[in-house]
């Protein structure tokens, strides 16, 4: 059976699978990334990876995969292949691709940013389903964005395109490590609504999560720190819909999950800013961490095919097929 490899690599832990010509999942493992063991190791751990769910394609399948792509954190060179720069991984000009192409037997492979690799899946198998215009903005430690154009992701013209994070919305506020102060990602991100929640309840374990159930139960306290990230995030999402009239503009990542909490005062926040631009849809994400992965795999396919729409495809979180569940933890 004809069949690619996907691999999403993240800061803590790494997702894989084997995907079919039709989306569906063939073969599915996880494993650590093991960063503790330094930037070298992160690399051979992945390069291992690849290569034993190569050998599972053999022995499963019939058949190696016939092409793989692979979904990595920061700054990611995707026309050369390069993995640029990863805080957390202390990687700098890694040449991934060319390093998984002579493991996996000369196939082509794909590299992909983790955030516009979730994008594209998302844009073409989940909730941007569809959709020719569409930005995916996920709300985790920190904010990116992907926008979503004809069936692509574009990356812009240094590999920068849509770091919505770093929009200054509240000009001379709380320094970003991005060297400017008052960046969005410094008010509506998971990581900041955790940080002004434990300083408003006294404590210091307290999360984003939290203050979401605060906020549902009630507490004026919690409601004054969600509203606050509600606001910054509406202006950042007005800017961004200023500049690029998508026409899906899909949300998710930890914050994402507190549902209707987050998106009703939100949908009335954006609509309350608008004036002459056109309203998008607002919706959550529909994938949740299988973005990556399943971008991966769509990047894989892309270079086989050459397509650039796969919307034909099964619904690819459909855990029914006998052959999907397999996962790996060691």
């Amino acid at each position: 059976m004809k069949h690619v490899i996907a691999l999403d690599v993240g800061g803590t832990g790494m997702k894989a699978a084997l995907v079919g010509a039709d989306g569906a999942l063939l073969h599915r493992a996880r494993r650590p990334t093991g960063r503790e063991r330094g930037p070298d190791a992160v690399v051979a751990g992945i390069l291992d990876f690849a290569a034993e769910l190569r050998a599972h394609g053999i022995d499963r399948h019939g058949e190696p995969a016939s092409a793989a792509g692979v979904a990595v954190p920061g700054i990611v060179d995707e026309a050369e292949g390069v993995a640029v720069h990863a805080v957390n991984l202390g990687w700098r000009d890694v040449p991934l691709r060319a390093l998984l192409a002579e493991r996996l037997g000369g196939v082509p492979v794909a590299l992909g940013h983790d955030v516009r690799t979730g994008g594209l899946a998302e844009g073409r198998i989940g909730a941007g389903r569809g959709a020719d215009r569409f930005l995916f903005v996920p709300l985790g430690t920190g904010i990116a964005g992907a926008i979503g154009i004809d069936g692509r992701v574009e990356a812009g013209a240094h590999g920068f395109a849509g770091e919505i994070g770093h929009i200054v919305v509240r000009p001379g506020g709380a320094p970003c490590p991005c060297g400017q102060r008052g960046c969005l990602e410094r008010f509506a991100s998971a990581a900041a609504v955790s940080e002004a929640w434990a300083a408003a309840c006294g404590d210091p374990d307290a999360d984003a999560a939290d203050c979401a159930k605060a906020v549902e139960s009630g507490d004026a306290r919690a409601r004054q720190v969600w509203q606050e990230a509600v606001d910054a995030l509406a202006d950042g999402l007005v800017t961004a819909l200023t500049l690029l009239d998508p026409r899906v503009l899909i949300i998710g990542g930890g914050l994402a999950e507190a549902g209707e909490t987050l998106f009703a005062p939100l949908r009335g926040a954006v609509r309350r800013r608008v004036t002459f631009q056109k309203l998008p849809s607002l919706v959550p994400a529909a994938l949740g961490d299988t973005a990556g992965c399943l971008g991966a795999g769509l990047l894989a396919w892309d270079l086989i095919d050459g397509t650039t729409d796969r919307t034909d495809a099964t619904d690819p979180t459909d855990s029914t097929d006998p052959t999907a569940p397999s996962e790996v933890t060691t």
